[in-house]
């Protein structure tokens, strides 16, 4: 058989921008991502982990096999978000390190993963230096995260020009992967004469060679242009085997080595297409078993087929938007569709250039105190950003510091730097690519500027404040289309109000929070470490009184100071704080204030109280608004939950006083008194969700109270019920996963399975099913504590146990299993 000539690569752009607020370093809730905490946590289920455990299925919706698309496509992930997924969804993160070692395997030795610029920056609008700290941070990101270099780096929205492509040659990047519309013009490599190669004409089935006079040079792959639309806007991921054939049809006349390749972005695969990873799975399994074409990544197919032609590329353009890079600096007339014009993207850059060419004289001014050179250390200062560690920080400083420094002194240097991330933070390309100045995309990189400033008037002193000063009179040029966000300045002075932070509202977060939590000795909150000096709690009928002492430190900086509080709390939402700095000098004065205080809590003169603790703190201005948002909302929700527990049970008991003269009313098919109707449905649904809690299952109560909505015609709580039903059967699956081939584990896991099939809903039994194809790839796992003879049993048992899960066990192949991934 002849060798095969015609390779297919599928790249896709994994990419979120930092949402974390930056005084906290986390990401906060974000409602419009509801039912999810925030959209990064939505788009992880819906997409992320989605492809690193697809399914394939038969025409009975049963799953035949469960893969990792990313062992078999190309991808890159944005940095922040790489490290989001480590932290907050660790199983989805080892999905995406086991499919890039895979695809090492698969395409011998060379890695799917790409490098990508670090935070989305658009290069060729950023300033040289700018440009090669994005460059290294993005190097660095990913050693890290995979244990190598990097051949291939994505830049951000394929923003691209002839200097930023000399830079990524000169760091060791061997290609990168472009729009056909990007190139201007190709030759060969030994031919005079170029030829242009206007409307995206070039031919897109082989790589480019870009020479530069430094004497480097950088291959270029331009993906299919009308291909990769399709999957992105044009519904191709309706269908697997519809995909799988566009590929096939994309190659051109010839016998000569072509490669079929598309880039989108990679979010188009389960989130903006629902089910799109299960498209991508069944399409690379077709290709898989054609014998006519065979899977590549970019990598492989450099090394195989070197470039016969160079092209050179039209600078300053990019795949987004057909006027290249005005989409971020200027009213280029690209948006999201609302008719809104965006005269304020220009003023928006020009204050953001200002700022970071102001701090950046500023630091070259002050940093070279404590550091040698400080664009040296900022570039090295990601492996800080990393692993923040004492001993990553040592290892740092000891390459970068002038001189032994002091503790002030690592702290002034370690501001500095944070100061300088936020600048390569603030540029970010979501604030300027959709409608308006005040979505939370551009609020986000405004707030980003905002710590920037923070940070350089607490270093710099007065010359930060005039930059502060200059900052917001560029701002104000930015008007929103929005009547009620006014401008940029209005939004900078409400980013700077509301999130701001310093040591004392931490101090004050950590008091209000104690009247809810209990917090031991050492404490961590977000970015901060809180070390607990003294706490006590006095308490007088519904009214408690907290006094403590606590010493405050940020885990970023090092910056750190003691803080007394004391907290009055009357029940419910009533409570009010008072915070102030403190030092070992006035240990006795705050002891004579908290004996005074607990005095009157004892006698219940509470306003005695207050007075005092104004006279002692000469302001009481915190309360439970002065909390991180995250927080607020989980105090609030204690608070309420007592008072729901009790609404809850005065509706059961009504319903279950009037539950005949219901039934009578739905069988005789009268009206319902809505006030009835509400009664029934909290009951019901409230009786399902303690039915369905309990463990094992009240089955016999479940059963009730479906026989029971189904009578009465009340609708339940699919939501709710299908989120507790899917934990409860992912629990069972661990727990025999961790049991080691229990076959009492293995009977209560089908146990649960047979009954929860009974629930008159979908499930979405995702992470059960990917345990159970775990526990099937696990090599002789009943057979580490069974005997021969309850081997048979285990695996009629466990086959059941797939098939409540909606899985075809009897077409699952060795094959298969060889490619299982774990699930989230």
């Amino acid at each position: 058989m002849p060798p095969v000539r015609r390779f297919i690569c599928i790249h896709g752009h994994f990419y979120q921008p930092p949402r974390e607020n930056p005084w906290l370093e986390t990401v906060e809730t974000q409602d419009s991502a509801a039912p999810y905490h925030d959209w990064n946590e939505r788009i992880c289920a819906e997409c992320y982990a989605t492809n690193g455990a697809a399914r394939i299925q038969n025409a009975k919706n049963q799953i035949t096999s469960i893969v990792n698309n990313y062992s078999q496509i190309s991808f890159n992930f944005g940095p922040t978000l790489l490290s989001w997924l480590k932290e907050n969804a660790p199983r989805t993160y080892r999905m995406i390190l086991d499919g890039e070692r895979r695809s090492r395997k698969n395409y011998g030795g060379h890695s799917s993963a790409m490098a990508q610029v670090y935070n989305h920056m658009i290069i060729p609008l950023a300033n040289k230096r700018d440009r090669v700290t994005q460059i290294r941070w993005g190097i660095a990101d990913y050693k890290k995260h995979y244990g190598t270099a990097p051949e291939g780096m994505w830049l951000a929205e394929t923003a691209a020009d002839s200097e930023s492509l000399e830079l990524l040659a000169q760091h060791g990047i061997k290609f990168t992967v472009l729009a056909p519309h990007q190139c201007a013009r190709v030759r060969g490599l030994a031919d005079a004469g170029w030829t242009d190669t206007p409307g995206a004409s070039v031919d897109t089935t082989r790589p480019y060679l870009v020479r530069f006079k430094s004497g480097v040079s950088i291959s270029v792959f331009f993906y299919n242009g009308p291909a990769s639309r399709a999957i992105a806007f044009e519904g191709l991921l309706n269908s697997g085997e519809a995909f799988a054939g566009r590929l096939r049809n994309s190659f051109r006349d010839g016998a000569q080595p072509q490669l079929a390749h598309v880039a989108t972005d990679g979010e188009s695969y389960g989130h903006h297409h629902k089910h799109g990873e299960m498209a991508l799975a069944y399409a690379l399994r077709l290709l898989e078993r054609d014998k006519t074409v065979r899977l590549t990544n970019y990598g492989k197919h450099l090394e195989q087929f070197p470039p016969e032609c160079e092209c050179e590329i039209v600078d300053n353009s990019s795949w987004s938007c057909v006027h290249g890079v005005e989409r971020w600096r200027s009213n280029c007339g690209c948006n999201g569709g609302k008719p809104y014009n965006q005269l304020w993207r220009a003023p928006l850059r020009q204050a953001l250039d200002d700022l970071r060419d102001g701090v950046a004289v500023l630091t070259e001014q002050e940093g070279g105190k404590v550091l040698k050179d400080v664009w040296a250390a900022r570039d090295a200062y990601i492996d800080v950003v990393l692993e923040r560690s004492s001993e990553q920080a040592e290892r740092f400083f000891h390459a970068h510091e002038t001189h032994e420094l002091l503790e002030d002194e690592r702290v002034f240097a370690l501001e500095l730097l944070e100061m300088q991330r936020h600048t390569q933070l603030m540029y970010t390309s979501c604030g300027w690519f959709f409608d308006d100045i005040g979505g939370i995309e551009t609020v986000q990189i405004i707030a980003y500027a905002a710590r920037v400033l923070q940070l350089a008037k607490k270093i710099f002193g007065q010359p930060a404040a005039d930059l502060e000063v200059a900052f917001i009179a560029r701002m104000a040029e930015a008007k929103s289309n929005e009547a009620g966000a006014g401008d940029g300045a209005q939004i900078y002075k409400a980013c700077a109000g509301t999130m701001e932070l310093g040591l004392e509202k931490v101090a004050a977060h950590y008091a209000i929070s104690s009247i809810f939590s209990s917090f031991g000795e050492q404490t961590d909150l977000f970015c901060y470490r809180v070390r607990r000096i003294s706490y006590d709690v006095r308490t007088s009928g519904r009214g408690r009184l907290a006094l403590g002492r606590a010493h405050i430190a940020s885990a970023i900086t090092g910056h750190h100071q003691s803080f007394s509080f004391a907290v009055l709390h009357f029940g419910d939402q009533n409570i009010t704080a008072a915070v102030k700095p403190y030092t070992d000098a006035d240990a006795a004065e705050f002891e004579a204030f908290a004996e005074q205080a607990e005095e009157h809590v004892q006698r219940a003169r509470f306003p005695e109280v207050i007075r005092l603790m104004d006279r002692e703190y000469g302001r009481v201005d915190y309360s439970l608004t002065s909390l991180f948002r995250d927080e607020q909302r989980r105090i609030v929700e204690l608070i309420l939950n007592s008072t729901l527990w009790d609404i809850e049970n005065s509706l059961t008991t009504i319903y279950n006083d009037h539950a005949s003269l219901l039934h009578y009313l739905s069988q005789a098919g009268l009206p319902k008194p809505p006030a009835l109707t509400l009664a029934a449905g909290f009951a019901i649904n409230a009786g399902l969700r303690r039915a369905l809690e309990t463990d094992p299952i009240d089955i016999a109560q479940m059963r009730s109270f479906l026989a029971l909505a189904k009578a009465d015609k009340v609708p339940l709580e699919t939501a709710t019920l299908s989120y507790i039903a899917d934990q409860r059967m992912k629990r069972a699956m661990v727990e025999l996963q961790m049991s080691a081939g229990s076959l009492e584990m293995l009977d209560r896991a089908l146990t649960l399975a047979r009954n929860l099939a009974e629930l008159p809903f979908d499930l979405n039994l995702w992470q059960a099913q990917n345990i159970w194809y775990e526990i099937l790839g696990t090599a002789n796992y009943a057979l580490t504590s069974l005997g021969e003879d309850e081997g048979p049993r285990w695996d009629k048992s466990f086959r059941e146990l797939g098939g409540c899960l909606s899985i075809d066990c009897a077409s699952i192949t060795a094959d298969d299993l060889a490619v299982a991934a774990p699930g989230d």
